[in-house]
C-alpha cells in the first residue's frame, strides 16, 4: 500500500508539475528593446502598459515583460535582439528605429511593435498604410516638425546671430537633420554650429564647444537617447544659460525652456494597444502605422525667468501648457 500510495502521489506531482509548465507557457510574453535602460515605473512604460490593459493584458497578470536595454551602446542592439528571440517572445516592442532594424534583422516572425521616426525611409515597413511583413507600429513624425522648432526658437530669441544644433550622429536621421536644419539657417542668414554626442560622458564638452562658439540659441535634436538623459541636459543649458527648444513635453517639465512636439504618452499608449491587439491574433501586416494627430507647445516660465527672457505673446497664445 505504501508503494502505492507513493506512486500514486509521485504521478499526482508530476502532473501538476506539467499543468503548471502549461500554464506558465501559456502566458505571453513581450519583449521590450530600449536605448536606454528602460525604467518599468517610467512614464512611457505606465502609458504602454495602460494602452495593453485596454486590449485585456496586466503585466504580472495575465502577461510577463521582458526589458532588455543597450544603455547608449547601439551596438548592443542586436544582440539584446537576439536575446529576446532565444526566449521565444511573443512580441518585441522597439523604442527608435536603431532598435527596430535590430529586431527586424533577428526575426522575419515574431511580431514587432515600433517606436519610429520615418519608418518608411529606414526600410522598416512597405508603407504606412500596408506595412507588410511583422512589423507595424507608430511613426512619431520627428523630422516634419524641425523646421517649426525653428521657426519657435528664431521667434523666442530674434536677436541670436547663430544657433547651435545638438544632434546624436548615431541616429537614423542625423544627416538628414543636420542638412535640414543647415538650410534653414542658411534662408535666414543664421550661423549654425553642430554640436554631436552619442554617449552621456560627451554632453559636458559639447555644451563646452556651444559656450566657446557664443551661440545664442540651441536646437535639440530629437533622440531617444538624449530624451533618456533630459535632466542632464536640462540642467547643462541651464548652467549655459542658453535659451533650448526640445521635442517633447518631457524636457519641459524636467525644467527645459519650451518644446514642441508630440505626444509620447499618447504614443505609447497606442503601441501598447497594438501590442496586445497583436496577442489577441492580429497581425501586424494588417495593422497600419499609426501617425499622431495631436502635437504639444508647453512653455516653462520659470525657466525663461532664469535665463531673463519675456516669452513672446504670440507664442504664449499659442501654447497648450505653461508652466510656471
Amino acid at each position: 500500500m505504501r508503494r502505492r500510495e507513493l506512486m500514486l502521489l509521485l504521478g499526482g506531482a508530476m502532473i501538476a508539475a506539467r499543468a503548471l509548465r502549461a500554464q506558465q507557457k501559456a502566458m505571453p510574453v513581450i519583449g521590450y528593446l530600449g536605448i536606454a535602460s528602460p525604467v518599468p515605473a517610467a512614464p512611457f512604460l505606465a502609458a504602454f502598459r495602460q494602452g495593453l490593459s485596454e486590449t485585456g493584458y496586466v503585466e504580472g497578470q495575465n502577461l510577463a515583460i521582458e526589458y532588455r536595454g543597450a544603455e547608449g551602446r547601439y551596438a548592443r542592439l542586436p544582440a539584446l535582439a537576439a536575446e529576446l528571440v532565444g526566449r521565444r517572445v511573443d512580441v518585441i516592442v522597439a523604442q527608435a528605429d536603431v532598435s527596430a532594424l535590430a529586431a527586424k534583422s533577428a526575426t522575419s516572425t515574431i511580431p514587432i511593435v515600433f517606436v519610429a521616426g520615418d519608418p518608411v525611409a529606414v526600410g522598416l515597413v512597405a508603407s504606412l498604410a500596408r506595412p507588410g511583413g511583422n512589423l507595424t507600429g507608430v511613426s512619431i513624425m520627428t523630422i516634419e516638425l524641425i523646421p517649426k522648432r525653428f521657426e519657435l526658437l528664431s521667434e523666442l530669441v530674434p536677436q541670436a546671430k547663430s544657433i547651435a544644433l545638438l544632434v546624436n550622429p548615431n541616429n537614423a536621421f542625423a544627416e538628414r537633420v543636420i542638412r535640414d536644419v543647415q538650410e534653414t539657417a542658411q534662408a535666414k542668414g543664421l550661423q549654425l554650429h553642430i554640436l554631436k554626442a552619442v554617449a552621456e560622458g560627451e554632453f559636458q564638452t559639447a555644451f563646452a564647444s556651444l559656450v566657446q562658439v557664443q551661440a545664442g540659441a540651441l536646437l535639440v535634436s530629437p533622440d531617444s537617447f538624449f530624451i533618456s538623459r533630459r535632466e542632464e541636459l536640462v540642467a547643462l543649458a541651464a548652467r549655459s544659460a542658453v535659451p533650448a527648444i526640445y521635442e517633447w513635453r518631457e524636457f519641459t517639465a524636467a525644467g527645459g525652456l519650451i518644446s514642441y512636439g508630440t505626444s509620447l504618452i499618447g504614443i505609447y499608449r497606442q503601441v501598447g494597444i497594438y501590442a496586445g491587439k497583436i496577442l489577441n491574433g492580429a497581425k501586424p501586416a494588417d495593422l497600419p502605422v499609426e501617425q499622431p494627430t495631436t502635437f504639444e507647445l508647453v512653455v516653462n516660465l520659470k525657466t525663461a525667468k532664469a535665463l531673463g527672457l519675456t516669452i513672446p505673446q504670440s507664442i504664449l497664445a499659442r501654447a497648450d501648457e505653461v508652466i510656471e
